[in-house]
């Protein structure tokens, strides 16, 4: 499949195939056909992660299959993706990824696109059809690893969970993971969860109101905190900070967010799941061109049988996730996914390994 691509920029014509889509995601300029036009639907391109990370890996290993790519940006709208998804299809899209707003209300769109002939990839959050391919980070293992970290700091008292979107089927994957950690300290009653709550698209600033409501709630008796994200972890470190509980109360996070990873090194947040974004859009990318010369996505490279929580086997791609910690912050790194500049602001010399 792999081919190298020759394009020759030109400037718009309605004879070239599909040209760019709108929003952030920016789609590459118009040029001559190619044999596969691969249309990406960004839920909120605004997210730190799809940019900086997801968005170039993806790019180039379409680039590298041949391919050619197109995106558009739903803005954190579901109905907005919907009539999205249309759009990239209708500019020529033959394979279209989505990181779905709502995993439910996607679903139409997505059925009728497999029904056009035009396969589906669900990338980083699951759609509940047998037909698309789903290819993301073990998302129960990321909420495990979470929940490990903080456990082994606090093994008793009182949590608070800062859920993600309840639309986004990765929150309880997350919550799943929490379970099979905490769960039977839960039943004991050495762990009483004192505050629990889905937060509206994962928003920082949402995450932060609840955890002020928590902390007041409870007399700011509150001993640890599983918030699934780092960008809700932002907002719980700034409730704790006000009470003077930063860095006394452990707190987890994920997606390896550089205000994150510098917490972890400041103390402030105990553990950040580190999904390499990188290799999943490469795994899409090169998935997505596969898909083009032949539909069926169980013949897709490394897919595996998933068993989702509506009970259908779904073609899947499940890739392994890092949780980084004050010691192997040097993971990070070495991996040049964040600079010891970043890394290290604010911290004290010599307080972890990474900041000497």
């Amino acid at each position: 499949m792999r081919r190298s691509l020759a394009v020759l920029a030109t400037g718009f014509t309605l004879l070239a195939s599909a040209c760019g889509g709108g929003g952030g995601g920016g789609a590459t300029s118009a040029g001559p056909a190619v044999a596969c036009t691969v249309g990406v639907s960004w839920n909120n391109y605004q997210e730190e992660r799809w940019a900086k990370w997801d968005e170039p890996a993806l790019k180039a290993a379409i680039a590298a299959g041949g391919g050619k790519y197109i995106s558009n940006d739903a803005k954190s709208s579901a109905e907005t993706q919907a009539s999205n998804v249309d759009n990239l299809i209708s500019q020529g899209a033959k394979v279209v990824v989505i990181l779905a707003q709502d995993g439910t209300a996607i679903k139409p769109s997505v059925a009728k696109a497999i029904q056009n002939g035009v396969p589906v990839i669900a990338y980083d959050r699951l759609i509940e059809d047998q037909k698309a391919l789903y290819i993301t980070f073990d998302n129960v293992l990321v909420g495990k690893l979470e929940a490990q970290a903080v456990f082994k700091a606090k093994p008793s008292g009182s949590y608070v969970i800062i859920k993600g979107n309840k639309a986004d089927a990765n929150a309880d994957f997350l919550r799943g993971g929490y379970d099979q950690v905490i769960g039977d300290a839960v039943k004991s009653g050495a762990i009483k969860i004192v505050g629990e709550t889905y937060t509206d698209n994962w928003d920082p600033s949402k995450a932060q109101t609840e955890m002020e409501q928590f902390l007041t709630a409870n007399q700011n008796k509150v001993d640890a905190v599983l918030s699934e994200n780092d960008g809700m972890a932002g907002g719980v470190v700034a409730a704790l900070t006000a009470q003077g509980l930063a860095g006394k109360v452990p707190v987890s996070g994920q997606d390896g967010d550089k205000a994150a990873l510098n917490r972890v090194a400041l103390g402030t947040q105990t553990v950040d799941v580190w999904k390499d974004a990188r290799l999943l859009g490469k795994t899409a990318g090169e998935a997505a061109i596969q898909l083009c010369a032949n539909s069926d996505a169980s013949k897709v490279k490394g897919t595996s049988s998933f068993k989702s929580p509506g009970g259908n086997n779904l073609n899947s791609i499940l890739l392994q996730p890092n949780p980084i910690t004050k010691d192997n912050l040097k993971d990070v790194l070495d991996a040049g996914w964040i600079t010891k500049e970043d890394l290290c602001k604010g911290v004290s010399a010599g307080k972890v390994g990474a900041c000497p």
